[in-house]
């Protein structure tokens, strides 16, 4: 009797171990970060020699790991290449920080990622052709950083792709023809680059965009008319470029979800308030202003 009830503590204790045994790798990779990004100045840091199950920020899911969030946790220094050997990782999430360096090519190797937030940080360099390798990614986070370079053609093949946040950067270049693919897209936000040329002719194929934001760019020629007709649009931000526009918007027609649009180029504007709360128009288009706050007051 006795024998059997060891027998029994023994399978329960190998179970618990093998519970929590996450491959060599994986631990090394979660240390490799701790230390390159100064663990022991983390806000939140961990005790390495405690359970990895117990290290905060970090989920296990069937031995492996699958989530590391640690948003606003005072990391330094440079993300480390053997953060690719995380291969079951779905969630990263290190904004807020004051990471720095190039995105490391071990990133690209995280072909289970569906969350990449790294905005608010000190990255610099490109974004390569090899974050064509994340096929499930469907939030991609760089704001506020130091990318350059311009964006690679594969990003349109991230069919999963829902947000692309890459406002206040240096990026530079047109903006690829393949961004009008992503048909799951809501958020498009590029503001604050260096951005020029003409938007793609098929942006307006993204109906399930929500917000547009690619204010202060420089991208020049005629604005497409016929974003202003996207049914679930809320955001329009396109001030300060060098559009040559000259359209006439029928906020009573069409845009019927639009909620916030901001615009500094010359338009004859005509509309019915509706959903529309914040409307920012630059001194050419007084008259707009003025039948937008008699619209208003009707209401």
């Amino acid at each position: 009797m006795t024998i059997k009830i060891w027998k029994s503590l023994l399978v329960i204790l190998l179970f618990t171990t093998a519970a929590f045994a996450i491959p060599k790798a994986e631990k090394k990779a979660l240390v490799d970060l701790y230390e390159s990004t100064n663990g022991d100045g983390w806000k939140t840091s961990w005790n390495l020699a405690t359970k990895i199950s117990k290290w905060d920020g970090v989920v296990i899911e069937d031995n492996h790991v699958v989530a590391i969030t640690l948003f606003n946790n005072n990391l330094t220094g440079v993300l480390p290449s053997s953060i690719g050997d995380l291969r079951y990782l779905k969630i990263l999430n290190l904004a807020f920080n004051t990471i720095e360096g190039q995105l490391p090519v071990g990133l690209f190797q995280l072909t289970n990622l569906e969350v990449l937030r790294l905005g608010k940080n000190k990255f610099q360099g490109t974004i390569p052709n090899e974050i064509g390798a994340l096929k499930k990614l469907q939030h991609l986070d760089l704001y506020h950083n130091n990318i350059s370079g311009a964006l690679p053609e594969v990003l349109g093949s991230l069919s999963q792709l829902r947000v692309i946040s890459l406002s206040d950067n240096n990026i530079q270049g047109e903006l690829p023809e393949s961004i009008s693919s992503l048909s799951n897209l809501e958020r498009l936000e590029l503001s604050e680059n260096n951005l020029m040329g003409d938007l793609p002719k098929n942006l307006s194929a993204l109906q399930e965009l929500k917000i547009l934001a690619i204010a202060n760019n420089s991208f020049s020629n005629k604005f497409p008319s016929e974003i202003l007709k996207m049914q679930n649009l809320e955001v329009l931000q396109i001030q300060k470029n060098n559009f040559e526009v000259n359209f006439l918007a029928d906020f009573s027609s069409t845009a019927s979800s639009l909620v916030v649009f901001d615009f500094d180029g010359k338009t004859n504007v005509s509309y019915s308030k509706r959903n529309l709360k914040d409307l920012y128009l630059d001194s050419n288009t007084r008259t707009a202003k003025a039948k937008f706050e008699d619209e208003e007051e009707k209401n």
